[in-house]
């Protein structure tokens, strides 16, 4: 087991499977040192286990944990071309997408919740730049998605 998964371990979490993709694209690239996965849902074990609007059908607290799921799904993604988590030099940008009600203003909290478990998971290495973006719908009603960018060691 990698030192990565060894501290997802110490934080109770499993890296899933990858999430298969929805429509034509592959769950993460790879191009010389770099990876990048395309929008990974909060699904878990196949499903989504809440849809709606932030703000509305969602709580805030709700979407910030869907958020740690989106970015635990990222790193399964990343694994899946990068072989080893441990390779991992560090997470240069999060881009989070938040399908908000109306009067919801609270994206970045919600983000919160991918880039605290990239923190929390790789130290140093998963702070990184991001975005937080407030957007109408996502695919399959979901509540958030997140894409991530890493660096690896050559």
């Amino acid at each position: 087991m990698s030192a990565v998964e060894t501290r997802l371990a110490e934080l109770g979490l499993t890296l899933p499977e990858v999430v298969p993709p929805l429509a034509a694209y592959q769950p993460a690239v790879q191009t010389g040192v770099y990876v990048y996965t395309s929008g990974q849902l909060p699904m878990v074990e196949g499903k989504l286990p809440v849809t709606g609007k932030v703000g509305a059908e969602v709580t805030a607290e709700e979407a910030k944990d869907l958020a740690r799921v989106c970015a635990l799904n990222a790193l399964a993604a990343v694994k899946s071309v990068a072989g080893d988590l441990d390779r991992i030099a560090r997470v240069v940008k999060v881009v989070g997408f938040v399908a908000s009600a109306t009067d919801f203003t609270g994206q970045p909290g919600v983000i919160n919740g991918a880039s605290e478990l990239l923190a929390e998971v790789l130290g140093e290495k998963g702070v990184h730049a991001r975005s937080a973006v407030g957007v109408a719908v996502l695919p399959l009603d979901a509540p958030v998605e997140v894409e991530v960018q890493v660096e690896l060691v050559p």
